[in-house]
């Protein structure tokens, strides 16, 4: 369904840091800055793309947004959790476990970006 997804910040370089250290924890390659100043990461199924807003005014996080990414078993995603504190990010939500869901049980982490954005990494475990 989608394409690619753009995140602003205001330190791209900052960003860069952060969402490198996160996504090579779910076996994705560091991001590239392109001459424009944008990073991308991409993937067989998508684009995540890193800019500073195109209108000039600071980068702000989206209320009730999030962005999830897919792991592949509940160490990628406690992996993905402290390399995100590691390197930027901030706590939110609860700490990294099992949620149940309406859709079955999940394990999952939250993080805030540098820029505010609301990021989860998302396991499914067999029912």
């Amino acid at each position: 369904m989608f394409s690619h997804l753009m995140l602003g910040a205001n330190d791209v370089a900052a960003a860069k840091q952060f969402y490198d250290a996160i996504l090579v924890t779910l076996g994705h390659p560091a991001g590239n800055i392109d001459d424009k100043g944008r990073c991308f990461y991409v993937t067989p199924t998508g684009v995540l793309g890193i800019t500073r807003p195109i209108d000039g005014n600071p980068a702000t996080h989206a209320n009730g947004g999030t962005v999830g990414f897919t792991a592949q078993n509940e160490a990628e995603v406690d992996a993905w959790h402290a390399a995100g504190l590691a390197n930027g990010g901030s706590e939110c939500e609860d700490p990294p476990g099992i949620r149940e869901t309406s859709f079955g049980p999940i394990y999952v982490a939250y993080l805030r970006d540098p820029a505010g954005n609301k990021l989860c990494a998302m396991y499914r475990p067999a029912a």
